[in-house]
């Protein structure tokens, strides 16, 4: 696999191309939605309003099915935000993709500071015997292919969703720790935790795989003319199928968001 352009700022290291990558998705977001709501017309709605429109519509029929649509109404923004974001992240690394080849050392900086992992690859391999390495770093990818992107989603759902369920419900909230039993206190914990741990790397995991694939492609059609003619079609079918995994994922990082904050504003709902 490829290295991450990591660069290490007063004793904190960044990656450059998770950073990028935020930067574009919100980008895309941010063009869309401006786009669909640059000339809104009630009367000859343009192509990116109904496409807006219609995304609007599909998040509050799934919160409608989670909890009481009077109290989901406020978090609408907040699903419409998640599928779009999402979806745009999972495929950002589908089209193409953006690696440098490192021979030396002396020229994997970024900023003037040097590329973390490519220093340690250099050492290694000096240590190993390899007087010639060869490094790849990997400048454009999905962002949600990064574990610690998908985490950090699944924590600020994890952290709003508790505390809203302390702020509303805030007798029900720690009741329903001890349900039906307190000895099922730490069983209870446990689900919590669990929650915040599924949430996030089961989106990492689908995305993280489908890039490992396209890099398993592109390294078949390397190989010789043979390999370049099998890796025409499987490369086709991959990609349509990611882009269809890519939805699927958006989808469910939201409607699971939905289900956990129902579970807390909504208690007496069986979800």
């Amino acid at each position: 696999m490829h290295k991450s352009p990591i660069i290490e700022l007063g004793g904190i290291q960044f990656d450059i191309s998770i950073i990028t990558m935020l930067f574009v998705s919100c980008l895309v977001v941010f063009v869309i939605s401006k786009l669909a709501t640059r000339n809104m017309s009630v009367e000859n709605p343009g192509k990116f309003q109904n496409f807006l429109e219609w995304i609007i519509e599909f998040v509050q029929n799934q919160i409608a099915a989670t909890m009481d649509l009077k109290k989901g109404r406020p978090f609408i923004t907040l699903g419409v935000t998640l599928l779009m974001f999402i979806f745009v992240s999972n495929l950002l690394g589908l089209p193409f993709g953006i690696v440098f080849g490192y021979e030396h050392v002396e020229d994997a900086t970024i900023f003037g500071r040097p590329i973390v992992p490519v220093v340690d690859a250099f050492n290694a391999a000096a240590a190993s015997g390899n007087a010639h390495p060869h490094v790849e770093v990997a400048f454009w990818k999905s962002p949600t292919a990064d574990i610690s992107v998908t985490m950090g989603l699944a924590g600020l759902i994890f952290f709003m969703v508790h505390f809203l369920g302390i702020s509303r419900n805030t007798k029900s909230y720690f009741k329903h720790y001890v349900k039906p039993f307190a000895a099922l206190l730490p069983i209870n914990l446990i689900e919590q935790a669990s929650s915040l741990l599924t949430h996030g790397m089961r989106l990492y995991a689908n995305i993280f795989a489908g890039e490992v694939l396209i890099s398993v492609i592109l390294k078949l059609a390397a190989v010789n003319a043979v390999g370049w003619i099998a890796s025409i079609p499987l490369m086709m079918a991959w990609q349509g199928f990611s882009l269809f995994i890519g939805a699927i994922q958006a989808f469910v990082f939201m409607i699971l968001a939905m289900v956990y904050i129902s579970q807390k504003i909504d208690p007496q709902e069986d979800h």
